[in-house]
């Protein structure tokens, strides 16, 4: 199996910056895509983006669009999640994923999860 495992989390005050590392490892074969989800306490897990193989952002989801910047090293088997101007709501635990499927948005749709990294955005 792919194992992931997320870095970078921290806490931030508001207007500041993180950026947000997922290192694959294991079997990467197959992998179409990489997704970034957030869950904050009490609320559903929700997409924040992801992108394809090929290193191009494929969604980036509306709540954070302009904020955020998705990258990927594919000899390094890494993910990047950039995140800028950071707003206390953008607290969370965030995950990164893998998918097999093109144009996976849902959480359901993807294969592997990491055990997520803590962002707080204090005001």
């Amino acid at each position: 199996q792919v194992q992931l495992v997320e870095s970078g989390g921290g806490m931030v005050q508001a207007g500041g910056s993180l950026k947000l590392s997922c290192a694959a490892s294991g079997g990467t074969f197959g992998i179409y895509s990489m997704g970034w989800f957030r869950q904050a306490p009490g609320k559903e897990r929700e997409f924040v983006g992801r992108i394809d193989w090929s290193g191009a952002p494929t969604a980036i989801a509306d709540s954070v669009t302009g904020r955020v910047a998705i990258s990927r090293d594919n000899a390094r088997n890494m993910v990047y999640l950039e995140m800028n101007r950071l707003k206390p709501e953008d607290t969370a635990v965030y995950y990164c994923a893998a998918t097999l499927r093109d144009g996976a948005v849902d959480q359901s749709e993807y294969n592997y999860w990491g055990q997520g990294t803590q962002v707080t955005v204090s005001s």
